[in-house]
């Protein structure tokens, strides 16, 4: 999870929705931190969609933004999907003027997830499937959408990279798996191939700390369960930077002198995710928690398997600190991976360090990341 969105409360990176996860941290969004540029916003239909779960949504709506032109080779286009509630600004640490993405040169193509309010939802979705019967969409539903969009609507016939931050990175590695010579590399930040069984107990706590709120009413509210939301938010909040960061109040970065923990305490229960829809909030966790590459057809939930079969260069970017998708993850999913870099990233800032939240992981993700991407092979047979 990822999260950062564009709403980024005080002192929170506009990650969050911007950034995938919740990843929010205080202060008002600085120059570096805002793309030069903003993407043009389009919208992809997809008719009579079959998710993974069997259930048809008769319209499958993917809003994603582009930034710059495909070029007349056809090989400058990068992918870029989004994380936990994030929109299609979610990337604006890694793109503009000296960062590692040019929209000059490039063709960023930046997609959102189902559920995050805006692409199908549980909430924008009409009967029979609103609210609370909407289906659970997969990572892998969501790759094989934004496929369709990529092939059928842009006529991209191949990818340069696909990079992405926690659930952003769950996608890249799914790519890699469904679609092994799609793409010449992937990029991983903060986000592993598989959900293990600690991530998915942190997930079941937020949820059910949401649904005990009499509010909720099994889904079918009439208003949102705000104190659900609440208790959502203040659990997320515990997981979503590391102990040493709240044990040398970083917390006080970017925010007015003399604010106390409990202040930001109760900004991160009431402020986390501005206008969040709780079913919204429950789909997109559980489809995080459900990512395993190991289910894709072929491998019979052999998640190994799964990833001695990715072909192209991996760059495997986890924060030294995270508490979502752990550095030992990473390190035992990397020795699969057949060309893999396995670069942590040395932070305080868990899981937002992934998205460039403290003051040297942009520049460290930037250095990185431009590095391999000039480096990185043509696929052979392209």
């Amino acid at each position: 999870m990822s999260h950062l969105t564009r709403h980024r409360m005080p002192g929170l990176a506009s990650l969050l929705l911007s950034l995938s996860l919740c990843c929010w941290i205080a202060g008002p969004v600085s120059a570096a931190e805002t793309p030069a540029t903003e993407p043009v916003q389009h919208e992809f239909i997809l008719h009579n969609f079959r998710t993974e779960s069997g259930v048809v949504l008769p319209e499958a709506r993917v809003v994603y933004g582009t930034y710059g032109k495909l070029n007349a080779a056809g090989d400058n286009a990068i992918l870029l999907p989004s994380h936990y509630m994030a929109d299609m600004n979610g990337y604006g640490w890694l793109i503009g003027p000296g960062k590692a993405l040019d929209p000059d040169r490039q063709f960023l193509i930046t997609s959102e997830l189902f559920g995050n309010g805006r692409s199908s939802s549980p909430s924008n979705t009409p009967e029979p499937f609103h609210g609370p019967r909407f289906p659970v969409t997969t990572i892998r539903d969501n790759v094989e959408a934004v496929h369709h969009l990529l092939t059928e609507q842009l006529q991209v016939r191949h990818l340069r990279a696909v990079i992405g931050f926690s659930m952003g990175a769950q996608q890249a590695f799914q790519w890699a798996v469904s679609y092994p010579t799609y793409m010449d590399g992937i990029v991983a930040t903060a986000g592993t191939a598989k959900t293990y069984g600690h991530g998915i107990v942190r997930l079941e706590s937020q949820i059910f700390a949401l649904t005990l709120d009499p509010a909720f009413q099994g889904g079918d509210y009439q208003a949102q369960p705000e104190k659900g939301i609440q208790a959502f938010s203040l659990i997320w909040t515990g997981w979503l930077y590391s102990q040493e960061w709240w044990r040398r109040e970083l917390w006080r970065t970017g925010e007015p002198a003399g604010i106390t923990l409990q202040q930001v305490m109760d900004k991160y229960r009431k402020e986390f995710i501005p206008g969040a829809d709780a079913n919204n909030l429950i789909l997109q966790a559980r489809t995080w928690e459900r990512h395993d590459v190991g289910q894709t057809p072929g491998f019979k939930g052999d998640a190994e398997a799964a990833l001695k079969s990715i072909q192209v260069p991996v760059l495997y970017l986890p924060s030294e600190t995270d508490l979502y998708f752990p550095v030992t993850d990473a390190r035992y999913e990397a020795a699969f991976i057949p060309h893999c870099t396995l670069l942590p990233i040395p932070s305080l800032w868990g899981h937002p360090a992934g998205a460039g939240e403290g003051p040297e992981d942009g520049p460290f993700l930037n250095l990185q990341v431009a590095g391999f991407l000039a480096t990185l092979p043509l696929l052979p047979g392209r």
